[in-house]
């Protein structure tokens, strides 16, 4: 017969539940259940797709290039790959790093600079690759709230003693 893992001890009503993060589920927790063999695969998979993306980019600015506009259209073009780039980047890695609620002016908008968002895919893959070789993209955000829901928890519960529904006499 083959072993099954030991099933989690389960846990008490109201308990904080984790947040799951993309492709690592709630594995993150206790770093179990594949998580590093994702943790080496969402790096290699961001980075060929950086790759990809990067790829595409370089045929839309040949095709460009080779027009009769070619010159100063084709560096316009690519100064503006770029900076969307660098943008879609740094949005991307307070995001990973704070969290969406920490995100504040220009990289709040979701709407307005959508096509910025689009043309610096690159930098925004760019910057996902870098964040998953120290962590699971967001994994710090996810556990701090985590953890501070636990130890909320265990303070609500800890205050709690003796007969819960009998009032206290003043």
């Amino acid at each position: 017969m083959s072993e099954q893992p030991p099933t989690p001890a389960p846990k008490p009503a109201g308990a904080p539940e984790p947040e799951p993060i993309r492709w690592f589920g709630t594995s993150w927790v206790h770093r179990d259940n594949g998580y590093w063999l994702r943790r080496v695969a969402v790096p290699v998979g961001a980075l060929a797709t950086a790759a990809a993306a990067a790829f595409v980019l370089r045929l839309g600015v040949e095709g460009i290039a080779l027009s009769t506009e070619g010159g100063f259209l084709n560096g316009l073009l690519v100064a503006a790959i770029a900076i969307c780039s660098l943008m879609a980047a740094l949005r991307t890695w307070k995001l990973l790093a704070e969290g969406k609620d920490r995100l504040d002016g220009w990289m709040a908008e979701d709407r307005s600079l959508g096509a910025v968002w689009i043309i610096g895919g690159v930098g925004t893959l760019l910057a996902y690759f870098v964040r998953s070789l120290t962590e699971a993209p967001g994994e710090a955000v996810q556990r701090a709230a985590y953890e501070q829901a636990v130890a909320q928890h265990e303070r609500r519960q800890a205050g709690r003693g003796g007969r819960p529904g009998a009032k206290r006499k003043r």
